[in-house]
């Protein structure tokens, strides 16, 4: 990879190498835009098969965050970090502690949070070099478990891609396909329920599905029967890259909405969906609540004023699937144009700000 060339054509601000001897860190941190604000994303560890692997996945989260912070009407730009090492051997304090110092010589361009192989115990060490770091313990003044606050946010986001579909945004009576029930999704199957929706679900995790059925009524399906149920709403909350060839050949649902990350297998089959005219909530703004529940915290935690931000996932998708109708494009690509039209117009407005200063100086 010619990192400056793959930099410049993505347009990335930064890319930062931490590595401390002694504690065995090997970190990357990638900061991908700052336009609307210091950057966050969370620090992933994982068993990288190599170090180019490394810098990809750091880059590919970076930008992703820019666009889910810009979607969600934040103002925070995107960054993230990776850490080389397998999360159940390779951590010790020592690790964490130094890492916290490289954030914090970044002056607070970037701020942390937890991803996949960290944890709250982790960012607390992080707590102690830097205040840069999210997700905290609550003893500190974090929000705690992020989880209900994700499921809502997919919930009202649900019922923005019902409107779309059917005119009317109540989920009474419809049959909703949820695939995977774990922590999100077993809150987002009680307000569901709660609404009246008929669950159908599925899990490998058996105990979580029996779970489901005890609770809500549900009906179980067998993971690989999940894509083809009648339903209205099929609701990905698991996997990644579930919409792919083989799913859409099956799926009878009217709308995908759900929680699960990157659930277009390749761009070409959200062109599909949008052939079809299948309602497709992209993902990263309505799975958006964690990161806006963590954002909060950055002006002292308000649950309050946090759910309130959340509730605005209606709005966000219901603008995505305007932006949709008016450029005539899928709704994954609106996403994009409503994250970048944000992005645009703060630099659009920066670059006015200091033109006018530079204009004032050259007049003195």
């Amino acid at each position: 990879m010619e990192l400056f060339t793959y930099m410049e054509k993505y347009d990335y601000e930064q890319l930062v190498f931490c590595q401390d001897k002694t504690s065995g860190l090997k970190a990357i941190i990638a900061i991908h835009d700052t336009t609307l604000g210091p950057a966050l994303g969370g620090t992933r560890m994982w068993t990288y098969d190599n170090e180019e692997a490394a810098i990809e996945d750091a880059l590919r989260l970076a930008k992703g965050m820019t666009y889910k912070n810009a979607a969600a009407g934040l103002n925070l730009g995107g960054g993230k970090t990776v850490i080389i090492g397998d999360p159940l051997k390779d951590k010790n304090d020592e690790m964490f502690r130094a890492f916290g110092r490289y954030i914090q010589g970044l002056a607070g361009r970037y701020i942390t949070a937890e991803d996949v192989g960290t944890t709250v115990m982790d960012m607390d060490l992080i707590h102690e070099e830097t205040d840069y770091v999210t997700g905290i313990s609550p003893a500190f003044g974090s929000s705690g478990n992020p989880s209900p606050v994700t499921a809502y946010g997919v919930y009202r986001g649900i019922k923005a891609a019902a409107m779309e579909a059917f005119g009317d945004d109540s989920l009474e009576g419809k049959t909703i396909a949820v695939q995977g029930v774990g922590n999100v999704a077993f809150t987002l199957c009680r307000h569901l329920h709660e609404e009246g929706a008929k669950l159908i679900v599925t899990d490998i995790n058996k105990a979580a599905v029996q779970r489901a059925v005890d609770e809500f009524g549900a009906k179980a399906v067998e993971p690989n029967e999940i894509y083809g149920v009648e339903c209205d709403i099929f609701t990905p909350c698991a996997l990644g890259a579930v919409i792919n060839d083989h799913t859409l050949e099956v799926l009878k649902a009217q709308v995908v909405a759900g929680a699960a990350n990157n659930q277009l297998k390749e761009s070409r089959h959200g062109d599909i969906l949008h052939e079809r005219g299948i309602v497709y909530a992209p993902d990263y703004v309505i799975n958006a609540g964690g990161v806006i529940n963590v954002a909060d915290e950055l002006y002292g935690y308000n649950r309050e004023r946090a759910m309130k931000n959340v509730e605005k996932i209606y709005d966000n998708v219901a603008k995505v699937f305007e932006i949709a109708k008016r450029d005539g494009v899928p709704s994954y690509v609106a996403a994009d144009k409503m994250a970048e039209e944000r992005i645009e117009r703060m630099a659009k407005s920066r670059s006015q700000f200091l033109q006018q200063g530079h204009h004032i100086l050259s007049r003195r």
